[in-house]
Order: structure tokens, then sequence, then C-alpha cells
């Protein structure tokens, strides 16, 4: 797979090699984001001797001595020396140990190893973000030796544009952001669209054909993230695919306990980067709102929940096959809630775009207030808070936005009912027609189209 973007990282990387010492590495994420690629990358671009050694699959049948087996296997492979006999950890890890020559620049990706070879970096990389911090991370044996612990987020969306490559210029911005909707910044799905083909066409391919990557791929990344408690975490996923959520309410929704099990679920699924706790300040007091909400971020996870996963029975039967899509019920609702959440993925884009960029900002995540006694109850898709001002930031996909929208934001923002210290600015940012009187009632401060958050 191509290569795109993430030069930070692989700065951060590089600068491991100006070190006397050797350094441990741990690099986490969701599954498909690109972590043994990073990691793949910055060792050609280092050139220096690499060994990668990937673990089997944990499977019913699997034994210790298949996977000491599948070690010397991929030992031998890497090195090109003849193929160390183990029949206990030690033994393995010691082969890996005198492979690594002391003045020779190496990178092991895998696990522990002599910590006397000063010019080695280890690499630890996995999808189980809560094993990681609790074995490696937080682990007795690592305190003090971790250099560099990178969560690998998805790609910004400008970085995405790569993946269409020659076609780029081609390719509108609606077709663009409909692909991003439904696979989001995550490189593995990026590569697998053909960008000599429609939004729609792409979309029908990978989703609502039972071939098709993505129509499985679900299943898969849960139940290889999260092995014994898949099922609570896919059923927390799918509740919030209809919408945020407190632990209070999944609790009561699930009738379960909320101090049980669901908050340290919750919590796995936002390390593994599939749910995002969008606290943020309440814009009233400036403290940390009482109660947080849980969306779901991860854009696939999303689309496939709401969309692919009720049709599944349609999908089989091969009604898919040469429908546009489009035309579906519901469709442009879907997208529209897509397109909302990839905002909300790329804010550091928009910030750039309202002159936020090196301001003290505070807090940034969708806001939600009950209505009540004190008051009608409000819902900001973004709400930016810095220490004197906020950013009510309103997210729409239309083929044509009408200036309804202008008043729906104005009712918004006098239900915040903020304190007079605090100043006020709307932005709009939007993917469609915008109709010339929202402009002309100069109601909103910054009217943002989407095409502004692909332009490098």
């Amino acid at each position: 797979m191509e290569f795109f973007g993430r030069e930070e990282y692989l700065d951060k990387l590089d600068a491991l090699w100006r070190k006397r010492t050797s350094s441990l590495v741990v690099v986490s994420g969701r599954r498909r984001i690109g972590k043994s690629t990073l990691v793949e990358e910055f060792a050609r671009r280092s050139g220096c001797m690499f060994i990668e050694i990937a673990g089997l699959p944990p499977e019913k049948k699997m034994t210790n001595a298949r996977q000491l087996e599948n070690f010397c296997e991929r030992l031998a492979h890497a090195t090109g020396l003849p193929e160390p006999k183990a029949d206990c950890w030690a033994k393995a890890f010691d082969a890996l140990a005198s492979a690594v020559r002391s003045r020779e620049r190496t990178i092991v990706f895998l696990d522990e190893i002599s910590w006397k070879k000063s010019r080695l970096i280890l690499v630890v990389a996995g999808s189980v973000s809560a094993w990681i911090h609790a074995n490696i991370q937080h682990g007795k044996g690592f305190v003090g030796r971790l250099s560099l612990d990178i969560t690998l987020p998805e790609l910004p969306a400008r970085d995405c544009l790569a993946f269409w490559g020659r076609k780029l210029a081609r390719t509108a911005t609606r077709e663009i952001l409909d692909v991003l909707s439904v696979t989001g910044g995550v490189p593995k799905y990026l590569a697998e669209m053909d960008a000599s083909l429609s939004a729609d066409e792409n979309v029908r391919r990978l989703c609502f054909d039972p071939d098709g990557y993505l129509y499985g791929d679900f299943n898969r990344i849960f139940d290889d993230v999260f092995d014994m408690t898949v099922a609570a975490k896919k059923r927390i996923v799918t509740a919030l695919a209809d919408g945020p959520a407190s632990v209070a309410e999944l609790a009561e929704r699930f009738g379960s306990d909320p101090n049980g099990h669901l908050s340290a679920d919750l919590k796995e699924l936002a390390e593994a980067g599939f749910v995002a706790a969008s606290a943020g300040l309440n814009p009233q007091t400036g403290k940390p709102a009482r109660e947080v909400r849980y969306r779901l971020k991860d854009n696939y996870t999303r689309f496939y929940l709401k969309y692919v996963l009720p049709k599944r029975t349609a999908i089989e039967a091969g009604v898919f096959r040469y429908l546009s899509l489009d035309r579906l019920p519901g469709w442009d609702a879907i997208m529209g809630l897509q397109f909302e959440n990839l905002v909300l993925n790329n804010f550091p884009l928009l910030a750039r775009e309202i002159g936020l960029v090196g301001k003290n900002v505070e807090s940034v995540a969708p806001y939600f207030r009950r209505g009540g006694k004190t008051g009608a109850g409000v819902q900001i898709d973004m709400l930016v808070q810095l220490p004197r001002s906020v950013y009510v930031v309103e997210i729409k996909r239309k083929a044509r936005i009408g200036d309804s929208v202008v008043e729906e934001v104005r009712q918004k923002v006098e239900r915040l009912a903020l304190p007079k210290s605090k100043s006020v600015k709307t932005v709009l940012v939007y993917d469609g027609e915008l109709d010339p009187s929202v402009e002309e009632n100069d109601f909103f401060d910054y009217l943002i189209p989407a095409e502004k958050l692909l332009v490098r």
C-alpha cells in the first residue's frame, strides 16, 4: 500500500536515532489505521536492519508451541539466519537478542528484548489498546523505558486526497466527501477505493456487495480486537449509532449497572479509536460538564451499523448490485450525519479556517442540554470554547441550504444563555449549494464550504 501523510510521527520516530541508548516505542490505534505501515515506512526510510515478528491470531486450537514455532520461523526469515530452536519464550528472545548487533541500527517490531543494544528501537504495536496500556505503558517491567507512545489517529481529510492520485483534479468535492464520510481517514479503506469510479459505485462495491471489503470488516475487526468481550462492545456501538449517550442512559437501555463493566467497556472502545468521550465544559460556568456523553466517532462503524447491517438480507440477495444508492430512502439524512462526524473528527482543519490556530482552545465537543424547568433544551453540532468566547458550529450537508439555517442557529445561541462576559461567534460548515440569502443575512461570522477543509 502506498504511504501518505504521517510525517510528524515519522519525525518523532527518527529523532530516537539521536539517542545513545535503546528505545521502546508503543504504537496503538484501531485496526486498519496503518500502525504496521507506519513502522515499515520508518524502517524503509532509515535503511536499517528491520526484524518484524507478528504473532499468530488467537484461536481456540492455538498452542504455545505453535506460537514459538511461528516466532522462530519469522526471526529466521527476517534475519537470514538459521531458524533457532526454542522450547520456551526465554530461549526465543535470547535468539532474537543475539540477532541484533550492538553497533548497527536495528528496528525490532514486536516485544521485549535485551536493553544493552545501544542502536536498537523496539516497537510494540497493537489494536488492543487496553492490553497495551495495562501490560506495557503501566507494566512494572517497562517503568522508565518507554521512549515514545503513539496513538495513531485517522489521517486528516487533506492527507486522504492523495489516494485519488492524478484523478483528484477531475473529482468533485461532493464525491470525495461522500467516500470520506463512509471510510473516515482509515488508510486501508481508502486503499480499497477505486478512484476511477464514482463515490456511489465505490460505496456500493465496498459496502453493499457480499464480497465487498467493508461489508464484512466490522465483524473481523471487533472479533479480533476485543475477543471475549466482543458482544458487549458491539452492543454499545450499536446503541451509539443512534446518537450520543451517557453511561447512565446506556445502562438504563441495557438494564445494567452503570458502575459495572459498562464504563470499562466504553473506555476500551475509546482507547481503540471507535468512541469519543464528549464532555467539554459547561458554557454557562466554564467548569467541566457534569455528564460525559459518548459518541461513535468511527465513520465506517457508524455507517455499517446504520445502513449496511439492517440491509444484510437484501444485500446477500443481490438487490444492491445495480441500485443507485442516492435514491434509497433516508440516504441524504444518513450521509448528512456521516459528514457531520467527519467534520467533528477534523477540527484542526476547521481551526485554521476560523482563526483558532495557536489560540487557547479549552474545549471542543458536541453540546447537549436537556430541556427542563430552567429552560428549553439545546443541541449544538460543535461547541468550541475559549476563555472569553464560544464558537457555535453548525454542520450541514444538503443539495441546497436555505436561510432557515439562520433562524435555527439563532435559536440555539439564545438557548445557550451565555453570561455577558462571553462573546459568541457563529460558524456554518456546509456541503451543498448555499442560498445567497444566507450570506446576505450576515448572521454567520464564518461560512466555510467543505472544500476549504480539503485545500492544503
